[in-house]
C-alpha cells in the first residue's frame, strides 16, 4: 500500500520557509526562492526506460541510481519513488532578469549559486527525513558522486540524471523552446529530486506532449525566447546547448565575478521577460 505523502510536501515546504540557507547571500537575507512544489512518479513508471532509450544508454532510471547507491538492497522499480520539487524565482529575481538585456541581473546570479546551495541542503534535508522514518534515499544530481555529464548521441549536452526530466515524468510541466522547464509556476525554476524506497501515489501527468506548454510547438506562436536569448543560442530550430554554455562560460560568469564579485554563471534571461515566465502561457498564434 502506498505511504501518505503529505509529510514530505511539509518537510520539503517547512525547510524552505524556516531554513536560514534558503538566501541569496545577502545581508538582508532576502529568499532565493518561493514556496516549493512538490510532485512524485513511480519508479516503474515506464517513462524513465523511454527517456533512457531516447536520451542515452548512460541516463539513470530511478532503479538504475538506486542499485548503484544501495548495491546490497533488492529493491524492485515498483517499490521506489521519485519525489520532485520545483523552486521558483521570487518576483523580484524575476522582475530584475525581465529587465536585463545582455547580461543577467544581480538576483538572478545569486539565485544560481547560492540558491542551487539551498537545493542541495533540502535535499540532504529529505534524505535525512526519509532515513529517520526508516528508507533509503539518494539526491541523483544534488548529492551523489557518480553523478557526471554526458553526451547524447540526439541531444549533445547531458547528464546521468536530469532534474528537469524527472520534474516532467513527475507531473511539473512540460519543455519549451529554449528547454526550460514550463510549469504552473512558470519557467522561471529550479528544480531538485530524490528517489527513495518508499512506494507513493504518483502525481497526475496531464499532458502527454513534452511541449504541451509551450505555444511555439502548438502551432508556431510565441518565439518569445529567441529574442531575448544574448548568445543567439535559440532559434526556431530549438536550442543549442553548445552556444548556450559558451557564452555562460566566456562571457556570463567573468562578468559577474567582475561586477558583483562572486562565482556564477547563472543568465536566465530566456526564462524571463517571457509568457511563460510565470506561469503555463495561453496558446496563442503570435509569431516572431
Amino acid at each position: 500500500m502506498p505511504e501518505r505523502s503529505e509529510w514530505i510536501v511539509e518537510a520539503i515546504k517547512r525547510f524552505a520557509a524556516e531554513s536560514p540557507e534558503n538566501a541569496l547571500g545577502t545581508a538582508t537575507g532576502e529568499p532565493a526562492w518561493d514556496e516549493p512544489r512538490v510532485g512524485f512518479a513511480g519508479g516503474a513508471d515506464p517513462i524513465f526506460p523511454f527517456l533512457q532509450a531516447d536520451i542515452g544508454a548512460f541516463l539513470w532510471t530511478p532503479a538504475d541510481i538506486f542499485r548503484l547507491t544501495f548495491p546490497r538492497l533488492d529493491r524492485p522499480p515498483e517499490a521506489l519513488s521519485v519525489i520532485s520539487w520545483i523552486l521558483p524565482q521570487t518576483e523580484a529575481t524575476r522582475r530584475d532578469n525581465r529587465a536585463a538585456r545582455d547580461l543577467p541581473a544581480e538576483r538572478w546570479a545569486r539565485s544560481r549559486v547560492f540558491g542551487e546551495a539551498f537545493n542541495v541542503k533540502l535535499a540532504a534535508h529529505l534524505v535525512e527525513r526519509l532515513d529517520a522514518r526508516g528508507f533509503h534515499a539518494v539526491a541523483p544530481s544534488l548529492l551523489s558522486p557518480a553523478w557526471q555529464w554526458q553526451t547524447s548521441p540526439r541531444y549533445g549536452f547531458s547528464s546521468s540524471w536530469s532534474e528537469r526530466h524527472a520534474a516532467y515524468a513527475a507531473g511539473h510541466g512540460t519543455f519549451g523552446l529554449c528547454d526550460g522547464l514550463i510549469t504552473e509556476a512558470g519557467k522561471a525554476v529550479r528544480c531538485g529530486s530524490v528517489v527513495a524506497d518508499i512506494p507513493l501515489d504518483p502525481s497526475p501527468r496531464p499532458y502527454r506532449d513534452p511541449h504541451a506548454y509551450c505555444p511555439f510547438y502548438a502551432g508556431g506562436g510565441c518565439g518569445k525566447c529567441i529574442p531575448r536569448c544574448p548568445a543567439g543560442a535559440i532559434s526556431k530550430q530549438g536550442h543549442d546547448k553548445q552556444k548556450c554554455m559558451n557564452f555562460l562560460f566566456e562571457t556570463v560568469s567573468p562578468h559577474i565575478q567582475s561586477v558583483f564579485g562572486f562565482a556564477s554563471y547563472g543568465c536566465g534571461l530566456c526564462q524571463t521577460g517571457v509568457p511563460c515566465e510565470a506561469g503555463i502561457p495561453r496558446q496563442d498564434k503570435e509569431v516572431v
